[in-house]
């Protein structure tokens, strides 16, 4: 009998993509805000995750503090594994190719043409890769969230090749968030066009960090838009869901977290559909949101390396 392959995993994943309906309420806990332990776990996520910024999907998740401290002290040692950073890799690779495969245009002398010099392109790139690379371990952990409180078992496997996680190489570009309350009435429509058209209550940090070029985001996000309704872009986005779903049942499971262990602190914050919901939400976007990024990553593509 032949070994299953990575669509056979695929075809039978575990979780279907939901968004939950009503979208629940979220309350992320800012960094600025966190003290003692909290903030002294959001320093460890960052350093162990290898990324700039905490994401929502964690500061929404620390407003359960039991269950986000649960969830992040059982992942930590996997999250701390060569395991872990290589299938953030694979799950990178893919969601780039199937976002190469997106109708887009080519950025790059648009933006010459309006009077942008190659470094501050090039600056653009950077950003972009922050997140290219920084959404990944995000995923992972939303989709072990859920897995856990859905009754899915992680791997029974404890072994992994253990990395010590150093700085993040060269500079990290500085990632200068534009809030609504920052720009003028056309980027707070373009901000109130974005969470429509996603149905999301808020604005992702990966494009408010981007608005920082606003004349450049809003190409990108204009260019990006028109496929977000249609079946070949939900038919991506579900391929990443699904592949990200299959390398976190694949990944060994150091720290033996189990779904009892889980679901037992989350009732000791809200009632288990509550922290359910928020896991699902986060969950059901991140997908879309890598798919997003890219989408900007192929639109700024050089030509020696372009996928398409």
């Amino acid at each position: 009998m032949n070994a299953p392959t990575i669509e056979d995993h695929m075809a039978v994943s575990p979780l279907r993509r939901i968004k939950p309906t009503p979208t629940p309420p979220i309350h992320p806990v800012p960094e600025i805000e966190a003290q003692g332990a909290l903030l002294e776990t959001y320093q460890n996520t960052k350093q162990v995750l290898q990324v700039p910024w905490m994401g929502v999907v964690t500061m929404a998740f620390a407003h359960y503090t039991q269950f986000y401290s649960v969830l992040w002290h059982g992942l930590r040692p996997l999250c701390a594994s060569q395991q872990f950073d290589e299938t953030c890799n694979t799950l990178r690779h893919e969601v780039e190719q199937l976002a190469s495969t997106l109708p887009h245009r080519t950025l790059e002398r648009e933006l010459l043409s309006a009077g942008y010099a190659t470094g501050e392109i090039d600056q653009i790139r950077d950003m972009i890769e922050v997140f290219s690379a920084g959404n990944m371990p995000y995923i992972m952990l939303a989709t072990q969230a859920r897995l856990l409180l859905e009754n899915h078992s992680l791997s029974s496997n404890q072994s992994t090749n253990l990395v010590k996680k150093l700085p993040v190489n060269g500079p990290i570009p500085l990632l200068m968030l534009i809030e609504p309350h920052h720009g003028n009435t056309q980027l707070q429509e373009l901000y109130e066009d974005i969470k429509t058209t996603l149905g999301l209550p808020f604005v992702n940090t990966d494009y408010r960090a981007l608005a920082r070029w606003p004349s450049y985001f809003d190409r990108a996000w204009q260019n990006l838009k028109p496929n977000i309704a249609t079946d070949e872009y939900a038919s991506v986005v579900t391929k990443v869901h699904k592949k990200a779903v299959q390398l976190a049942l694949d990944l060994p499971n150091p720290g033996a977290l189990t779904s009892d262990q889980l679901q037992t602190a989350a009732k000791r914050d809200a009632s288990l559909d509550e922290v359910l919901d928020v896991v699902r939400l986060f969950q059901y976007l991140l997908p879309g949101l890598a798919v997003n990024v890219g989408f900007f990553r192929a639109q700024l593509l050089q030509p020696d390396t372009d996928q398409n």
